[in-house]
């Protein structure tokens, strides 16, 4: 057999792993929330042993961000195709944000630790790097919506855009908010971005 091989092999047997790693965390985490998951029960799931599943991820947090990651990808995108069609930039902002806020809220405690490894975690770790690049790109679409105006300098729309994330961030993951609803969420974050954009 070929080193070619051989190395294929063992990198689709990675991604093999990676894959059930991920799925029986999403599938426990979804079933139970985090708190009540252990790491043993992801790798029994996984089929793989708990050595093996602290290479892929060290703690629940990471292996929370693995798994919310994948989702969270998926929401900007969807916002960032449901904002493109809509010339208003209130109503193109929350286009844009929206599906992150319903992801969020899919199970609410999931949710707000996410928000907390993501911000606390440490950067140098990969799945906290993609959290942040996630960040990283919404706050981007933000600013393209908010250069559509020609009076919103490059500057501005820069720090508006972080603004605008750190309010939707902020909503979602305080205690104070934890019964409203997507609806109620998704409204009050409109209003302090409303009042921030008439300044």
């Amino acid at each position: 057999m070929s080193s070619d091989a051989a190395v294929g092999r063992r990198e689709r047997n990675k991604q093999q792993k990676l894959a059930r790693i991920t799925a029986a965390a999403a599938e426990l985490f979804a079933e139970r929330g985090i708190d009540d998951v252990t790491t043993q029960q992801i790798a029994e799931r996984a089929d793989v042993g708990t050595g093996t599943l602290f290479l892929y991820a060290k703690t629940k947090g990471e292996l929370l961000l693995l798994v919310q990651n994948t989702h969270y990808a998926v929401a900007l995108e969807s916002g960032i195709a449901m904002a493109a069609r809509i010339s208003d930039p209130l109503d193109a902002l929350m286009a844009l944000l929206r599906p992150i806020i319903e992801c969020n809220r899919v199970q609410i405690d999931n949710g707000r630790v996410y928000l907390r490894e993501m911000v606390f975690g440490d950067p140098s770790d990969a799945h906290h790097a993609e959290a942040l690049r996630i960040v990283a790109a919404t706050e981007d679409a933000a600013a393209a919506i908010l250069r559509r105006d020609p009076a919103v300098t490059e500057d501005d729309a820069a720090s508006l855009a972080r603004i605008i994330s750190g309010i939707m961030f902020l909503t979602m993951s305080a205690s104070l908010k934890v019964g409203l609803t997507v609806d109620e969420l998704a409204d009050d974050v409109r209003r302090q971005i409303g009042a921030l954009l008439a300044r």
